[in-house]
């Protein structure tokens, strides 16, 4: 875990909010038909719509949030989902812990 890249990730309003979203997704997301929250995830096309951002802030975002090891993505046919990472934030757990 690159910790320049955590805190980065971090260090964005929206992102914070898409990794709160993303903790309970059934709370914050419509149903989806093609995929379930607890195994795949929740659809980019949804979290665009939620924050309000368009698709390639979005996109970058998530791609972020990505490298620093909080979410993983899903590819479904077209479409990708993304959800929380836990390892990721136990991860950033230790390391707050232990080295800061």
């Amino acid at each position: 875990m690159d910790q320049v890249e955590v805190f980065k990730a971090l260090s964005n309003k929206t992102r914070l909010q898409i990794l709160n979203w993303l903790k309970s997704p059934a709370a914050n997301f419509p149903d989806q038909p093609n995929a379930d929250f607890e195994n795949v995830g929740v659809c980019v096309g949804q979290i665009q719509i939620k924050s309000g951002l368009s698709q390639s802030t979005i996109s970058e975002y998530l791609s972020i949030l990505q490298r620093a090891e909080l979410i993983n993505s899903t590819r479904v046919g077209q479409w990708t989902y993304y959800k929380r990472n836990e390892a990721g934030f136990e991860a950033l757990g230790k390391l707050i812990n232990q080295e800061l």
